[in-house]
């Protein structure tokens, strides 16, 4: 596993605390007629190894290799498809759910992160499961290194009862034995209390409130404890807890004592641990950017905030929580909540920047129509990572907002070429006060603009930038793309004499519909180029306005087609779906015979 992330970088870090639960589980359980269903995924890797794919994980996440995370169609090993946070008890409930139905014995697992388990949709699937007879066993993978790793002699008392089949025997003809009634009932509730107070201190009365049986915490690195456990649980029946302390990067020192850098750290010499940087890059990265440039506009204005859903460093924000943690607020992995939450300060007249991957903030739709644009609150919504991602594949390309957000009234949605115009997007965005203000910006590194020296200014919403003037066929683009049209544009000037205009529409929405009536009258075919999906959003946003004004004009659209796009880098993903500098090419070339 070292070994391939050295070269092949994945999420490391997660996998290896990992090892010993995965490789407990599939010596005590009969996989893959028992399941275990994982969490985001990112901790999957030994299951991937165990099941048949060794040499196929050298492979891993590279385009036409195995994903990154289970995935349904790869093997019949990965029980339900996964990418994103706490979707682990729910699915493992229903597959649980299904095997009770058609009278299967077959054991169900979640295996679910600490982390993940602050999500609602966790919580809704343990208050579902808790009042079930499914026969799931809910893997808890505690590795929040502030928990005391001695359980102490109370826990390991309560951990050898509560799994000897002897005890459990005598539990169920007692129960049996007391019949129905007031006695038994009050017997229960009795037994009840005395375990919660005696788990209470590990936070086991908390599940079982929920009505699961909890076990643990147990040391989920040591391989002993694990198969010992399991294979006590494997004879217990309805819905359980499995409590487990492990270390994140276990095994690796430099994962161990850096567990943040070495979630996904990237290319690194296995032998010294050393991190190694992408080569090449002079430019800033997006996230970079927002970073700083969030910061700047906090110094400037105090209604100013940061929220985002357990991705501080990811997207930037450390460096606003860093000089002002009053100012700065990590809400956990609750997408739904950190909308909902930047409404209620919005009410309060502060302005939130709200900063979610993009594909995570499909899960906020409704909080971003009902509670921020119904209220006409100016949240300001930054969606990183959009378009193609990369390496993590379908579960992660921000491929659907602007066609999901595109159609909420009151909404802008912004979408920058380059950092300058991200900078100053996020300026206009901190004078907007009506509705929310989305920002969309793609991973990585921009393009090499000096935009730290770039003054704070406006960028009027609704209103587009020409690039190049040109005649017959007009690119319309969004975001970086622009660039990349610009590069196809000028080439096909120098090859062929063909002179396509470009144009940087800067807005999806309130869309430049003054330039788009001035392209229907001059030009004979109108291109958008998009780095999303093309139903629905730039596409949809200028054919709709060409089709509403009963124009004679052909529209075409470059971009994110309508299927979902594996893993690879982005720039094999841009030439797979034909808006590379190259396809573009290859597309206005034809337009112009």
């Amino acid at each position: 596993m070292i070994g391939c992330c050295a070269t092949n970088p994945g999420h490391l870090g997660s996998s290896l605390g990992a090892v010993e639960l995965i490789v407990g589980f599939h010596y005590v359980f009969d996989t893959p007629s028992d399941k275990i269903v994982f969490d985001v995924g990112h901790q999957a890797y030994a299951h991937k190894i165990l099941t048949g794919r060794k040499e196929l994980f050298r492979e891993n996440r590279k385009k036409d290799g195995i994903s990154g995370f289970p995935k349904m169609s790869e093997s019949i090993y990965d029980a339900f498809g996964v990418g994103h946070s706490s979707t682990s008890i729910s699915a493992a409930l229903g597959l649980a759910s299904a095997a009770l139905l058609k009278g299967k014995r077959e054991k169900v697992a979640a295996l679910i992160g600490d982390g993940a388990l602050s999500s609602g949709l966790a919580f809704e699937g343990l208050n579902n499961a808790g009042s079930s007879k499914a026969d799931l066993l809910v893997i808890v993978n505690d590795n929040n290194i502030s928990i005391d790793k001695n359980i102490g002699a109370v826990h390991e008392h309560l951990l050898k009862l509560t799994t000897d089949p002897t005890y459990n025997k005598i539990k169920t003809h007692i129960w049996n034995k007391i019949g129905e009634g007031k006695f038994r009932k009050a017997v229960q509730e009795a037994v009840v209390s005395l375990k919660s107070s005696l788990v209470k201190k590990s936070g086991g009365d908390l599940f079982e409130a929920l009505g699961f049986r909890y076990f643990g915490p147990i040391d989920g690195n040591d391989i002993g404890q694990v198969v010992h456990i399991l294979k006590k649980l494997k004879e217990l029946h309805g819905p359980l807890i499995l409590h487990t302390i492990t270390t994140k990067g276990k095994g690796y020192t430099p994962a161990e004592e850096d567990q943040t850098a070495w979630h996904a750290p990237g290319m690194f010499d296995p032998h010294t641990g050393k991190r190694i940087a992408p080569a090449g890059h002079r430019e800033s990265r997006y996230q970079d950017v927002f970073g700083e440039v969030l910061l700047e506009l906090a110094r400037k204005d105090d209604r100013i905030v940061g929220v985002t859903p357990a991705m501080a460093s990811g997207c930037g924000m450390n460096i606003l929580a860093k000089e002002m943690p009053e100012r700065f607020f990590d809400v956990g992995i609750e997408e739904e909540h950190a909308v909902t939450f930047s409404a209620g300060l919005a009410a309060a007249g502060m302005k939130p920047f709200c900063n979610i991957y993009s594909s995570f903030s499909q899960r906020a739709y409704d909080q971003l129509i009902h509670d921020a644009a119904l209220q006409n609150l100016g949240i300001v919504l930054c969606l990183d990572r959009a378009g193609l991602v990369g390496e993590d594949g379908a579960t992660h390309h921000g491929c659907f907002d602007m066609a999901a957000y595109r159609s909420i009234p009151g909404v802008t949605i912004a979408a920058p070429r380059n950092e300058s115009e991200l900078k100053k997007m996020m300026y206009t965005a901190s004078l907007h006060v009506d509705g929310p203000f989305i920002i969309r910006y793609p991973r990585g590194y921009g393009e090499g603009t000096d935009w730290r020296n770039d003054a704070l200014s406006e960028l009027e919403p609704g209103k587009a930038e020409t690039l190049l003037e040109g005649s017959r066929t007009a690119v319309i683009c969004a975001g970086p793309a622009a660039n990349r049209a610009y590069e196809a544009a000028s080439r096909l000037r120098e090859e062929t004499g063909e002179n396509p205009a470009v144009y940087n529409i800067r807005y999806i929405k309130p869309i430049d519909e003054e330039l788009l009536a001035g392209i229907s009258e001059k030009f004979r075919r109108i291109v958008t180029i998009e780095d999303g999906c093309v139903k629905g959003g730039l596409f949809g946003a200028v054919s709709e306005f060409t089709a509403s004004r009963g124009l004679d004009i052909k529209v075409t659209g470059l971009g994110i087609p309508d299927r979902f796009i594996g893993q690879g880098t982005q720039n094999e993903l841009r030439a797979e779906c034909g808006y590379d500098a190259e396809g573009i090419y290859r597309t206005l070339k034809a337009s112009m015979l």
